[in-house]
């Protein structure tokens, strides 16, 4: 498995992972130790370990050793960099699905413009006609 190298990379790697977002959630609640984050998940110590090797390399936790007991702590400034990334990429897409809806808008309005001038040009009667029909659309047809 390649290992990013960048620090938005990283933290999105470690937030890829159920696992990793789960030890993240209980960390929220406070500081814990290795051993407390391992108990819910059925998996071997040294698999916890590089689950929170990964969160620490992204600066997402810090670990400390008091004794022999091992514990761990959220760094929430650890998502700062990829908080501020979302920002960025959701103020983009905002900014292309308002320009998609103007588009969109000019284009049904064109052809609301295109039906009356079509309407003009053939005539009232053909006109009264369509506009009869856009008007029972819907309606249930008597029999």
């Amino acid at each position: 498995m390649p290992i990013a190298t960048d620090p938005l990379s990283r933290i999105f790697f470690a937030l890829a992972d159920p696992t990793r977002r789960a030890m993240l959630e209980r960390l929220a609640s406070g500081p814990a130790t290795v051993g407390e984050l391992a108990e819910p998940f059925a998996m071997s110590r040294p698999a916890v370990s590089q689950h929170l090797g990964v969160l620490e390399q992204a600066g997402l936790i810090e670990r400390t050793r008091q004794g022999q007991w091992r514990s761990c702590a959220l760094r929430p400034e650890g998502l700062d960099d990829a908080e501020a990334w979302v920002q960025q990429h959701r103020a983009a897409w905002q900014s292309r699905f308002d320009r998609l809806d103007e588009t969109l808008a000019a284009l049904v309005g064109d052809q609301s413009g295109a039906r009356a001038a079509h309407r003009r040009r053939a005539g009232a009667s053909v006109g009264d006609t369509n506009d009869q029909a856009d008007r029972d659309v819907g309606e249930p047809k008597e029999q």
